[in-house]
């Protein structure tokens, strides 16, 4: 399994950031913490609280991201599909989508 380079890594956090700001302005700010060759992603909310989203498998293009979902409930990630349908893609779409099954039902 490839593992993304310090470049890779920090323009994965400036991507999720920036679409974030755009995209899901109630999110305070999201973090990304890197391991191997996942990044895993929890979004800062305004009380300071935070959740974690998802995780991401770098897949060896930077375009291209694995895409699992975080699950509470068994405290686990679990690969999943994105709403494409697809099992990779963008950071972007794969943050949309942690984002909408996360907050649909909330108030954020």
């Amino acid at each position: 399994m490839p593992t993304p380079s310090e470049h890779t890594r920090l323009s994965l956090e400036a991507r999720l950031g920036e679409h974030a700001r755009t995209a899901w302005p109630q999110l305070e700010q999201v973090h990304v913490r890197h391991r191997g060759a996942f990044a895993y992603v929890e979004a800062e909310l305004a009380d300071g609280e935070r959740a974690k989203l998802m995780r991401l498998r770098y897949t060896g293009a930077v375009s291209k991201w694995g895409f699992a979902l975080y699950y509470a409930s068994s405290d686990r990630y679990e690969d999943s599909l994105l709403l494409t349908g697809s099992t990779v893609g963008t950071a972007a779409e794969a943050l949309d989508c942690a984002c909408r099954l996360h907050f649909a039902a909330s108030d954020i």
